[in-house]
C-alpha cells in the first residue's frame, strides 16, 4: 500500500463519524433488517436483502419490498412453514434475472437449513475454523452444503439461477452479497445489527462491488483491473493494516460516497467538497 497508513486512517475515521449513522442506512437494503425485531426475522431479511443487492438502489428496494410483502409479518414463519401455498405467493415475482422460481428454491434449502440447525448461524458455524485466516474456507463450505441439500432433494445441480444467488467462492468470485450479509450478521455498531455472537469480525472480507473498488482504488489500496476473490482479499488485507481488529468497519461509510454523492470516479464541481478529493487529485487518470 503506497499510501501512508496513519493518513489513510484519519481519513476513514472522519468518513466513519460522518456516514456511519443509523439514519443514514435507508436506501441500503439493510434498512430490511431493521424493520423486524426478533433475531430469526431478522436472520432471514438479512439473507434475502444480501441475496437481491445486485443492480440498481431504486431497484433493489422496490424488489424486497415486493417480496417481504408477499412473506407477511414473519419471515422467518414464512421460510419454516414454506410450502406449495407459499411457493405460489412468489410465482411472478422478479428482480432483474432472478425468478420467484430461484427464490422458492432459496427458500426451501433455508426451510432446511432451519429443520436440521435452526438457524443460518448454527449453520455456517459447521464450516467455520476460528484458526482460519478468513472466511473464505467457511463460505465455500456453506456453499457446498447447500448445492448438497439441493441436489439430494431434487436429484439435479442448482439451477443457474439459484447459483448466483449462492455464488461460491470456489469459483473465484468476490461473494460481494454473502460477505454483505456477514458483515451485518457479525459486526455491531450504529448500522451493523451483529446477531452472531459466535464469527470473529477480524475474519470478514470487504464486501467489495465496482463502486468499492473504485474508491479503494482512489485510495491505493488495490490496483486490479477486475473485481474478484483476489481483488477482495487484497483490499481486506490492506483495510487490516489500517484496522487489524476489524478490516471491514470503513466498508458502510466509504460506500456511502457512491450511494449518496453518487460518485462515478469522474470530475464534478461537487467533487471539491469531498473527503476523498485529495487523493483523486493524486491520480494520473483522474479527470479523463
Amino acid at each position: 500500500m503506497k499510501k501512508d497508513i496513519h493518513r489513510i486512517r484519519t481519513l476513514l475515521e472522519k468518513l466513519y463519524l460522518k456516514y456511519n449513522r443509523p439514519e443514514l442506512i435507508k436506501p441500503d437494503p439493510l434498512q430490511f433488517v431493521y424493520q423486524y425485531t426478533d433475531a430469526g426475522d431478522r436472520e432471514v431479511a438479512g439473507f434475502l436483502s444480501a441475496a437481491l443487492a445486485y443492480g440498481r438502489v431504486e431497484q433493489i428496494e422496490k424488489s424486497l419490498n415486493s417480496l417481504f410483502a408477499r412473506m407477511g409479518d414473519s419471515p422467518y414463519e414464512f421460510v419454516k412453514n414454506f410450502d406449495k401455498t407459499r411457493i405460489r405467493r412468489l410465482k411472478d415475482f422478479k428482480h432483474r434475472f432472478t425468478s420467484g422460481d430461484d427464490i422458492a428454491d432459496l427458500l426451501e434449502l433455508l426451510r432446511e437449513v432451519f429443520r436440521r440447525y435452526g438457524s443460518i448461524e448454527t449453520f455456517f458455524m459447521q464450516g467455520y475454523d476460528p484458526s482460519d485466516r478468513n472466511l473464505i474456507g467457511a463460505l465455500r463450505q456453506f456453499c457446498y452444503s447447500l448445492y448438497v441439500i439441493h441436489t439430494a432433494k431434487h436429484g439435479r445441480t442448482v439451477s443457474p439461477g439459484l447459483a448466483y444467488l449462492l455464488v461460491s467462492p470456489a469459483k473465484g468470485s468476490a461473494c460481494k452479497r454473502l460477505n454483505l450479509f456477514l458483515r451485518w450478521m457479525v459486526r455491531h455498531d450504529d448500522v451493523d445489527p451483529g446477531l452472531w455472537k459466535s464469527v470473529n469480525k477480524d475474519k470478514l472480507i470487504v464486501p467489495v462491488d465496482v463502486h468499492i473498488a473504485r474508491l479503494c482504488k482512489i485510495l491505493g489500496l488495490y490496483h486490479r483491473k477486475t473485481v474478484s476473490l483476489s481483488a477482495a482479499l487484497e483490499i481486506t488485507e490492506n483495510f487490516a493494516r489500517i484496522q487489524p481488529e476489524d478490516p471491514v468497519k470503513y466498508d458502510f461509510a466509504l460506500s456511502r460516497i457512491g450511494i449518496l454523492e453518487d460518485c462515478n470516479g469522474r470530475y464534478r464541481g461537487r467533487c471539491e467538497v469531498c473527503e476523498l478529493f485529495e487523493y483523486c487529485l493524486e491520480r494520473k487518470d483522474w479527470g479523463k
